[in-house]
């Protein structure tokens, strides 16, 4: 993990994430981490490349990493992306 995503710093996005977001995170999961049956999702880590859920499929907690299109300069640049996939899953009409 890069210095510009500390654990501190994914802790702190995974949490608001999380907590603010529940319905965002799970569309990560079904358009991005391709567990479209997805009932619920948490992010569990962020770094500079991807981001790690934990999706529940039918009852299972399922491991998912979904990868950045750009490797990540900080925490703002994170917020941006995370804003920008959610309009890509909202595009897809799931």
């Amino acid at each position: 993990m890069s210095e510009s995503f500390s654990p501190q710093i994914s802790d702190r996005i995974c949490r608001h994430m999380n907590e603010d977001h529940a319905e965002a995170v799970l569309m990560y999961a079904k358009v991005f981490g391709k567990t479209t049956t997805a009932t619920a999702a948490e992010m569990v880590a962020i770094d500079a490349h991807g981001m790690d859920l934990l999706a529940q499929v039918d009852g299972t907690a399922t491991p998912t990493r979904i990868l950045f299109d750009h490797t990540l300069q900080d925490a703002e640049d994170a917020h941006h992306t995370l804003i920008d996939l959610v309009k890509q899953a909202r595009q897809t009409g799931k």
